[in-house]
């Protein structure tokens, strides 16, 4: 029996032309010369991939009436496809992604009607979810034909043009009742990861993860659980193949650490062909004296001192005290084979590298700076059984020299040593440079206090940055140890040295083919400079501090590179901006890291990882070296097909993450994933997960903004959109009247969220937006977990007039759109990135004074960017909200309140994603009927 899902009819009954873009560029995300398919975007051969035997429609205008599909009419047990009531008529969609300008018109078609039609009185009901019937007759109608064979032709008119008519918001799917719908049936179980190929709560959801053989999905995630059988069916469907890995993903206190598994001298059981680390793959033979390789399929010997005998079911007796044959993810004790030069590595140092410009100086930053190091050294990280850090600390201050600091801990005074000559950086002094923080404290704070004064009436305005970070990795090189540098900078680097820039902020660029020179860095020395940290295990992190263009794209690059993390602070005000730029470093020097890292990804025989997206750095083809990985950063790897896959043995994927601990000592760190293959296209779609979707097209786009004109992307983005809802379409969906649009369960809201991809501002330029903050989010999204980009690129919404004080749990979220808010409301708005608080003109009185502890609307002030602390039910539930919300995110988020009506809102509303752009992009509403279009060209 087939099964429908949403159905309704729209006011037209025909499918329509595509959407008015010129023929898509299919090409390489790179280079526009390659005739190669870009990195998960798949050149299509057919109107849909590979056409298969009764797969493809025929040529030719459509009959009237409904489309058939072939044999595979009936939909795969589990959830039905979305029909969705009808869209709009073509005439009042949103201008095209294609020029993309506020300014430009419309690029897409406005054709007429060849036939007239009988449009439904009640076509836009809202949506009754698992109604199976159809909502009113199926209507035949004559194909919509154009002279000259494209959309705008001089067409004919046969009948009256079609009334406006708009899509209610409510009877298309939302992304608030995917998120509550899954935490309903999922959220505060315990879901364990017993069961190969299945599909984890969304991101969104708490629930208690149980490691029971498959790495938990905080650790990997994937963008479907199924994975097509063969090249043919993923060149089909276009739906990218990919995991988002997070190594060293931040575990809640209720789920079990990693357990570490020692082997001694003889370190971990690998296999000899793939060198697959042993795991619950593998399976032991010949009475226990032999496995067979998951991976490979290699049949081994099993080393003397790991032999243990079988069950009657051929299992080993000792499986469940061995981490590793019993858990999806656990960490190895690394032996000397694994350590540089056969040696065991030392623990890791700090470097603390201060700006001290005039600009610096005055503003009252260095001093802010150097007052919270003496702070958070007492913090520093260390091993759990330690008592004390191991990390080794040392100081170093800048202009246009360098000046390094010797805080041995014998000293009565810091002393200090200038290097001037910046073309050829060298470490003036070793021992006393990187000390043990509790031996050298009484020195170290002494020159905490010197260092503003010392500078107070330096006039110097000019800095050097290239040569900071070679002193920095030439310090550690020395000392023979990992570690990451912390660099406080806030200028354009201007002063004669290598990595000088120039200002080349060009708005006419902008919206233009030679708009990716932006993104590009300016010079090749950052490059050669992130490559000369890695090698060297020198991960550096960066917090800048800019009043103007300071050229993120060049300067952002070592720290994307080496795994540290850039924050930025526009024209930092010490009254408003302190704060979290405190809390950003106290998070920063706790979190869970490791250093001096390689990563590679093994993966069962069928398939292989082809693509890495991140802050990585690659030699050679399957190593992905990082100087450093903490607990927020995410590798997002692509596969593809090299032979077919097996339903019986399913595809396996090993991550192993080579690392030296704080406490330096050399661990490996090992994940594994089961997924299931399927030779049937509904399991492939049945099993996505849209979030993880949207990370790798993300990243991906985000990549290849550096070789292609933005316009292609967004246009290959759409098509790749369209392809993949057309081959379900095509291939799952039940037969149905081709103006119906139909989704499967999983891709419900792919459209909005690739709708708010598309608008994002690295992809789309918006005149109050900056080039340093286009490249700053474009770094910060290439190293995101799934959960980080969701947010981000789907913001949180919540009331907060209707807070239930007395309730320990957040308030429901609501739509991101304008529509939703209301003059009598308050909300709380988070993204990861910003955080506002909007109020309404008519906000209750009461809730303001319980906020802010001011008597009405009109006394708040708006400048402030933290809440008093007012001891009010509304105010105290306000803040845990707020706490709640930044305890889990890698940036603190700066609080902006905002009044209805007043200036700041226009920047808030860019925020309400389901909105049409103020500066161009689509309208949530507008772009699903784009995508439709585009559809039903396709299908045609």
């Amino acid at each position: 029996m087939s099964q429908q899902g949403y159905v309704a009819t729209p006011p037209y009954s025909q499918s329509q032309p595509g959407i008015g873009l010129s023929p898509p560029h299919y090409g390489h995300y790179g280079d526009p010369s390659h005739a190669a398919s870009p990195p998960g975007l798949m050149k299509p051969p057919g109107p849909l991939g590979t056409a298969t035997p009764g797969g493809m429609l025929p040529p030719g205008p459509p009959p009237p009436g409904t489309h058939q599909f072939g044999q595979n009419g009936a939909h795969a047990s589990g959830h039905p496809p979305q029909r969705f009531p009808g869209l709009p008529p073509v005439n009042n969609v949103a201008p095209s992604y294609a020029p993309y300008s506020s300014s430009t018109p419309s690029a897409y078609p406005r054709p007429v009607s060849t036939s007239s039609v009988t449009h439904l009185g009640n076509q836009l009901n809202a949506m009754q979810i698992n109604n199976y019937a159809s909502y009113g007759p199926q209507m035949a109608g004559a194909p919509l034909s154009y002279p000259g064979g494209f959309p705008g032709g001089p067409a004919q008119m046969a009948g009256p043009p079609q009334p406006q008519k708009k899509l209610d918001p409510d009877s298309i799917p939302s992304p608030i009742q995917v998120i509550e719908n899954d935490r309903a049936t999922r959220g505060g179980q315990v879901y364990a990861t017993n069961t190969r190929g299945q599909i984890p709560p969304l991101v969104t959801t708490d629930c208690v993860i149980q490691d029971e053989g498959n790495a938990s999905p905080r650790y990997i995630r994937c963008t479907a659980y199924c994975f097509p059988c063969t090249s043919d069916m993923a060149k089909q469907a276009q739906i990218p193949l990919a995991a988002v890995i997070k190594p060293f993903a931040t575990i809640p206190s209720n789920e079990s650490p990693l357990y570490v598994v020692n082997h001694g001298e003889d370190g971990p059981v690998r296999c000899n062909r793939c060198k697959a680390y042993m795991c619950p793959f593998m399976q032991f033979i010949e009475g226990g004296r032999r496995y067979q390789c998951g991976f490979c399929s290699c049949v081994n010997d099993v080393p003397p001192f790991y032999f243990q005998h079988l069950d009657h079911t051929g299992r080993r007796l000792d499986r469940y005290e061995k981490p590793e044959l019993s858990l999806g993810s656990y960490e190895y004790v690394a032996t000397l084979d694994y350590c540089r030069k056969n040696k065991p590595p030392n623990p890791p140092a700090f470097i603390f590298m201060i700006d001290v410009s005039y600009s610096n100086v005055k503003n009252g930053l260095v001093k802010l700076v150097c007052e919270e190091l003496k702070t958070v050294l007492e913090k520093l990280p260390k091993e759990e059984q330690e008592e004390t850090s191991g990390i080794r600390v040392g100081f170093i201050t800048y202009n246009k020299a360098l000046h390094f600091f010797n805080v041995k801990s014998n000293l009565a005074q810091p002393q200090m040593m200038v290097v001037t000559d910046v073309g050829e950086v060298f470490v003036p002094l070793l021992d006393g440079f990187l000390v043990n923080y509790q031996e050298s404290q009484s020195v170290i704070h002494n020159l905490l206090d010197q260092i503003p004064e010392m500078f107070a009436d330096c006039n110097e305005n000019e800095t050097v940055f290239a040569p900071v970070i070679q002193a920095g990795m030439e310090a550690l090189k020395a000392a023979d140890c990992p570690g990451k540098l912390f660099i406080f900078h806030s200028s354009l680097p201007t002063a004669e040295a290598p990595g000088k820039l120039r200002n080349r902020d060009d708005k006419k660029l902008v919206n233009t083919d030679k708009e990716k020179i932006l993104f590009q860095p300016q010079t090749n020395v950052y490059e050669s400079l992130a490559k000369d940290c890695v090698a060297h295990g020198c991960s550096v992190t960066l917090f800048l501090f800019p009043s103007q263009y300071v050229d993120v794209a060049s300067l952002g690059l070592v720290p994307l590179l080496t795994g540290g993390t850039l924050y930025k602070y526009n024209s930092f005000q010490m009254h408003l901006d302190s704060q979290q730029f405190l809390n950003d470093l106290r998070n920063d020097i706790q979190k869970k890291i490791g250093f001096d890292a390689i990563m590679r990804v093994r993966t069962s025989t069928g398939f292989r990882a082809t693509d890495f997206f991140g802050g990585v750095f690659m030699n050679n083809t399957t190593d992905v070296e990082m100087a450093a990985i903490d607990c927020d950063k995410a590798v997002t790897v692509e596969f593809k097909h090299d032979d077919k896959l097996s339903e019986d043995s399913g595809a396996l994927i090993q991550c192993a993450v080579l690392y030296t601990t704080i406490g330096g000592q050399r661990r490996l760190r090992i994940h594994n994933l089961g997924l299931n293959c399927s030779s049937q296209l509904a399991d492939l779609y049945k099993s996505c997960e849209t979030d993880a979707l949207i990370n790798f097209f993300a990243k991906s786009a985000f990549k290849a903004v550096l070789h292609q004109p933005l316009k292609v992307i967004r246009e290959i983005l759409v098509n790749q959109t369209a392809h993949m809802l057309a081959c379900y379409r095509k291939n799952c969906a039940s037969p149905s009247a081709a103006s119906q649009l139909i989704l499967p369960d999983s891709m419900k809201v792919l459209p909005v969220y690739m709708n708010c991809l598309l608008k994002s501002c690295v992809l789309l330029s918006r005149p109050e937006i900056s080039t340093d903050e286009r490249m700053f989010q474009r770094q910060l999204v290439m190293t995101m977990g799934v959960a980080d980009s969701q947010l981000f690129f789907y913001p949180q919404l919540l009331p907060i007039h209707t807070l239930d004080v007395k309730s320990s749990t957040l308030p429901a979220a609501i739509r991101c759109s304008e529509s939703r808010l209301s003059e009598e409301g308050i909300f709380l708005l988070a993204n990861g990135l910003n955080m506002f608080l909007w109020l309404g003109v008519s906000s209750p009185p009461e809730v303001i004074q319980g906020i802010f502890n001011v008597p009405s609307f009109a006394h708040i002030n708006t400048d402030t960017t933290l809440l008093p602390e007012v001891e009010s039910p509304y105010s105290q539930k306000l803040r845990l909200i707020m706490s709640i919300i930044l305890q889990k995110r890698p940036y603190s988020m700066k609080l902006t309140i905002v009044k209805q009506r007043e200036q700041p809102e226009m920047f808030f509303r860019q925020f309400l994603v389901e909105d049409k752009g103020l500066h161009g992009g689509s309208s949530y509403v507008d772009f699903l009927c784009c995508v439709h279009k585009e559809i039903c060209q396709l299908l045609n």
